[in-house]
């Protein structure tokens, strides 16, 4: 069955921040959570379809950004019995927080409690580090927009790809790569971008934000515009340019990426890149 996004309506605009249900071999399982800030949002769509939070007995965590696992310690907290996949790189992070939101804080500054809400740890004894396989999924790293990132292949060609394959508004074309701080990396980008192709899904399941079919034009999108925002940045682009040019053929969406991925962000992430390879 083709999966649809759970629309979390990110302070109160649609399709910025979605999440998934998925059937597992253990049950319900959500894949990516999004921030506390949407938690209300989370209960009111899980409820459309007959569900409570307690019926979901795993979280299958694409990477520990905010945007995607926020909510994570407090879903736990209402919900003691679920089960939280994710990295073994991002496991200490959910499990003690206080570095993850030091950081944030300081990019985000007085708007982090307004876009995040509460970052609450996640009892250790809930956090499963995933491997190859997780819950019948076949599961793999995909660095390139953080180091700790992973990739939920289901049985049915749909790819839970996180922030890997990038950000698609739909239902607009354009395929945008974010590119915040610290960890962008783009070789390793562009390596997972192979090891996606090679596993052939038929369907991109975004958390910004929709089901992409169009794989192929997608992934090659992705990978064209990386390499040009890269190439822009490094021969001195600055921030305002950089954005002006990000949001030339946006159109009517260009409000709903930019809260998916302030171009800021992307500019700050490539400019650390350039910096990283100088060094």
């Amino acid at each position: 069955m083709r999966p649809e996004p759970l629309d979390l309506r990110h302070l109160g605009r649609e399709r910025v921040i979605g999440c998934y249900l998925l059937e597992t071999s253990d049950g319900l399982a959500l894949h990516d959570c999004g921030p506390t800030t949407c938690v209300a949002a989370l209960k009111s769509r899980l409820a459309e379809r007959g569900l409570a939070l307690t019926d979901v007995r795993h979280l299958l965590l694409s990477h520990i950004h905010l945007d995607h696992a926020g909510a994570a310690g407090v879903l736990v907290r209402e919900h003691p019995e679920l089960q939280v996949h994710v990295s073994e790189i991002g496991a200490p992070h959910l499990v003690d927080p206080g570095r993850l939101e030091r950081s944030a804080r300081r990019l985000y500054g007085d708007d982090f409690d307004r876009l995040w809400g509460e970052l609450a740890p996640v009892p250790e004894a809930n956090v499963r580090p995933v491997d190859d396989e997780t819950l019948g999924l076949a599961t793999f790293s995909s660095p390139g927009h953080a180091g700790h990132h992973v990739c939920y292949l289901d049985g049915d060609g749909t790819l839970y790809a996180g922030d890997a394959a990038g950000v698609r508004i739909q239902p607009s074309a354009f395929v945008l790569p974010p590119t915040p701080p610290p960890e962008v990396d783009l070789e390793a980008w562009n390596r997972t971008l192979d090891e996606v192709e090679h596993r052939g899904p038929e369907r991109l399941a975004l958390i910004h934000f929709g089901v992409a079919d169009d794989v192929e034009r997608h992934l090659g999108e992705l990978r064209t515009r990386l390499r040009e925002w890269a190439e822009r940045v490094r021969d001195g682009a600055t921030e305002e340019q950089f954005g002006a040019e990000a949001a030339a053929d946006l159109g009517d969406d260009r409000e709903a990426y930019e809260q998916a991925m302030p171009f800021w962000q992307s500019y700050a992430g490539l400019v650390r890149y350039w910096e990283k390879r100088a060094a």
